[in-house]
């Protein structure tokens, strides 16, 4: 049962990560925006070919490999803490996350960004993008509340 749910909070999460990068992608003009909350965010259409912060620009051999290397790892822990709501939850967020860039990666070259803070600079990001930096967080909360 638990696993079934992590498939769907995973499969929710890919499909509406891509429906997002879709609709910016071809709603707003590459580098164009639109505000989404005024003074806070916009959405910003931008292609990323690197990872975090245009790490590694251009290296799509390398980030398949590693993708592929880190979906079957998340998917060997997802299997090992099946019975662990809060694991699952953290690993489901790392998984849609990994999934929902990997797909852009594959098919078009880039990943697509869109979020754009206007309240401080930080860089651009997407849905997926948030789902591993969530998911990594409640991984460590996990940890550090185990007791063993």
């Amino acid at each position: 049962m638990l696993l079934s749910l992590t498939a769907v909070i995973i499969l929710i999460l890919t499909i509406c990560d891509q429906l997002l990068k879709h609709w910016v992608a071809t709603t707003i003009a590459i580098g164009g925006t639109k505000p989404l909350i005024p003074g806070i965010i916009e959405l910003t259409n931008l292609r990323n070919t690197g990872a975090a912060w245009s790490l590694f620009e251009g290296q799509q051999t390398f980030f398949t490999i590693i993708t592929i290397i880190a979906i079957i790892v998340i998917g060997y822990f997802i299997w090992h803490y099946r019975r662990n709501v809060s694991m699952l939850v953290g690993l489901a967020l790392i998984m849609a996350g990994t999934i929902g860039n990997f797909i852009d990666r594959a098919t078009q070259g880039y990943v697509v960004d869109m979020f754009e803070t206007t309240f401080i600079s930080f860089p651009v990001f997407n849905i997926a993008d948030m789902c591993l930096t969530i998911g990594v967080l409640w991984l460590i909360v996990c940890i550090l509340r185990e007791k063993d």
